[in-house]
């Protein structure tokens, strides 16, 4: 009240009191509002206010810190990753050291289990040369033996006599004799 006191002239009939008339303002109300309304407003302000922005402030805090956590993870994420293609590249050099490893080792086993085939084949022709050659030798044994018994019996028939065991020897002895030199 003392406001509006101030303010208005002291005619007591001021402009702003006869608009005040006019519009059915009451000033004892007015201030009282005015006053009931600032109470509200710093009460408000105190008690309202404050802890929003201060919850508004908290909240950029933890979403700053979650975005740098997540910042933070991205890059432990991407350290990881290139760790890992680390890793693999590493386990690929190894995997084709041991996959040639194991083709040079094959190549060595092939080799060795070549020439063992060469030399048991070998073993096996000479086996079958020695087998051969036996035989042969007794193939020409009982040739000898059979030509000297028909040489006999041929002398036999041709001389028209009985020949003797000495002249079966003689004869089997010349013909072995003649078919050893041919």
């Amino acid at each position: 009240m003392t406001l509006f006191a101030l303010i208005a002239p002291p005619d007591g009939g001021g402009q702003i009191e006869q608009l005040a008339r006019t519009f059915g303002v009451d000033w004892p109300h007015l201030t009282a509002q005015i006053v009931s309304f600032a109470i509200v407003c710093a009460v408000l302000y105190w008690f309202a206010y404050q802890p929003i922005l201060r919850m508004l402030d908290e909240r950029r805090k933890y979403i700053s810190q979650g975005l740098e956590n997540t910042e933070k993870i991205n890059a432990k994420l991407a350290s990881i990753e290139s760790e890992r293609q680390g890793i693999l590249a590493e386990a690929r050099v190894q995997g084709n050291g041991i996959v040639a490893e194991a083709r040079e080792m094959a190549k060595r086993v092939r080799e060795q289990e070549a020439q063992r085939a060469v030399v048991s084949a070998g073993q096996i022709l000479a086996k079958a040369r020695e087998a051969a050659a036996q035989e042969h030798q007794l193939m020409l044994h009982d040739l000898k033996r059979e030509v000297g018994r028909l040489v006999v019996q041929t002398t036999a028939a041709v001389t028209g006599r009985v020949l003797q065991p000495a002249d079966h020897e003689r004869l089997a002895a010349e013909t072995a004799r003649e078919l050893a030199g041919v």
